[in-house]
């Protein structure tokens, strides 16, 4: 291929998951109840948490500001999804496809900083007790949720703009939306210091996180194992398994993705483990944080009760 005698590509094709027959048909209507009951599901927190005074915490506050999240991130990615499954392409104008790169990876790296900003919540909640309303107070929660936002769509500003600067030849992505490295594949010149930049950003911003999670979560299990019951231990710990769950299925998505050995990326498993963290783990956060959990059953029976007396 002549890499000098390029011209500038208007327009990009999608080309995600192409089933065919019965297959297309089960898969197109298992995403769109997916991505409805993710829809619902997150919607029904947010609305759930400000309707509810007695979710009135700062962890149900960064809970709704997740589910927030979810929605914009899993709405940047299903659709393109559909389309790709009913067509089995989807042309995209390239505008748009770095547009959509820019918001999806400012998202992730948005959720990343938030999910860091929760363990903090729990760690100050279990560990520091007797001063957590003075530390996180409203004006605190409010600059944290702030700062994750700013931090992430400035850290997603580098891999973006290096991404959209690059000549292409080609057109055809193997993806179901426009990401970083099958977006690279289709350049004209030689892309490995880029995908090296990538890995550095995006792997110290995951990595520094992660490791802040870990160390807040080795200072909560010191802290609970001193309780002087079982039963309190039990208490303290179920209020981190949600956030635990949450943080593995993210953070081991990502890493796999973007900074794991291209062996797992070959062959189309990239797409596989991209449908975790893009559209699996949107669905699951709204289940994960109000199965077994006894303050949002209580909250969903007030509210109720009150929309009852209401149309009473």
């Amino acid at each position: 291929m002549d890499h000098v005698n390029y011209t500038w590509t208007q327009t990009f094709i999608l080309a995600g998951f192409t089933p065919t027959g019965t297959l297309q048909h089960l898969a197109i209507f298992g995403t769109l109840c997916i991505y409805l009951l993710t829809l619902a599901g997150n919607l029904f927190i947010i609305i759930l948490v400000q309707a509810d005074s007695g979710l009135s915490t700062p962890m149900y506050f960064f809970i709704s500001v997740l589910s927030f999240l979810e929605l914009w991130y899993v709405s940047t990615t299903v659709p393109t999804l559909l389309r790709t499954l009913l067509h089995g392409h989807s042309p995209i104008p390239s505008a748009a496809c770095f547009v959509q790169l820019y918001v999806f990876h400012s998202l992730g790296m948005t959720e990343c900083y938030l999910l860091g900003v929760m363990a903090l919540d729990r760690y100050l909640a279990i560990c520091r007790p007797l001063h957590y309303h003075a530390l996180m107070s409203k004006q605190v929660q409010l600059r944290l949720v702030g700062g994750t936002w700013v931090a992430g769509f400035s850290a997603a500003l580098v891999p973006a703009s290096l991404t959209a600067t690059l000549p292409y030849c080609l057109k055809e992505v193997a993806h179901y939306f426009c990401d970083l490295a099958p977006l690279m594949q289709l350049s004209c010149v030689d892309t490995s210091w880029h995908a090296q930049v990538y890995i550095v950003v995006i792997g110290m911003i995951n990595t520094c996180n992660l490791v802040l999670i870990l160390a807040l979560y080795g200072g909560i299990v010191k802290a609970v194992l001193k309780l002087p019951s079982a039963a309190s231990r039990a208490k303290a710990f179920s209020t981190c398994s949600s956030h635990v769950t949450v943080v593995t299925l993210f953070f081991g998505s990502a890493f796999i993705v973007y900074v794991g050995p291209p062996d797992i990326r070959a062959e189309g498993r990239g797409k596989l483990i991209a449908l975790v963290y893009t559209f699996l783990t949107p669905f699951l956060n709204p289940i994960i944080y109000t199965l077994r959990n006894k303050e949002v059953k209580e909250a969903v029976k007030r509210v109720s009760q009150r929309v009852k007396a209401l149309l009473n």
